[in-house]
């Protein structure tokens, strides 16, 4: 049995931004094993944002976000359920983060179903014409398309979008940590993207 010490524990904290007793828990159960007990944190961390998923969140803030270079501007709606956890430091911090986050990626919607109809008879059309100048069998050329849609979509939607600031997590992961740290439920609800000469 691994003796878990303080060092660890403050560890294991930085990496996760979870409570003292959690970690050392986390750590406990997983043998003193630093990636072991991460993936524990995050795995908790998901079932809290599960149980909270039914929970109405009427309450947040609307972020604003300029680029340093005054060319590309974001406004991003994130809900709660509280109005004391819309004050709360790590959720302004998260507000902004994700604003900077779409001012970088541009996502197409933040989920699948927010993305234009037309757009993705675009993309299909754009990828069935390159998997038949392959060569490729009709049929084929669909299963083709289709891995590509997918890949569009989770390229393209924010919530499956990997986390520019964290390229092991996506937002959807990080979302999920900061409802584990919070207790709350925690929704990004729209954003407007605004870019100079777009």
């Amino acid at each position: 049995m691994t003796t878990i010490t303080a060092a660890m524990v403050k560890e294991l904290r930085e990496k996760t931004s979870t409570g003292i007793m959690d970690c050392k828990q986390a750590l406990k159960e997983n043998d003193g094993d630093m990636e072991k007990a991460v993936d524990f944190l995050r795995k908790k961390g998901l079932a809290t944002a599960e149980k909270r998923a039914g929970r109405e969140a009427s309450e947040g803030i609307i972020h604003a976000y300029i680029h340093s270079n005054g060319k590309i501007g974001v406004l991003v709606e994130v809900n709660c359920e509280s109005d004391f956890v819309a004050k709360n430091d790590d959720f302004l911090e998260f507000a902004n983060n994700i604003a900077m986050h779409i001012a970088a990626t541009n996502p197409a919607g933040i989920n699948d179903e927010d993305v234009p109809a037309a757009v993705i008879e675009k993309e299909r059309e754009i990828y069935l014409g390159q998997a038949m100048e392959m060569g490729k069998p009709e049929n084929v050329a669909q299963k083709i398309v289709e891995g590509k849609i997918k890949k569009f979509y989770k390229d393209n939607c924010l919530m499956s979008q990997v986390y520019v600031r964290d390229t092991d997590l996506t937002i959807t992961d990080v979302l999920n940590e900061l409802v584990a740290k919070i207790g709350e439920k925690i929704v990004i609800s729209k954003f407007s993207r605004y870019q100079i000469g777009e």
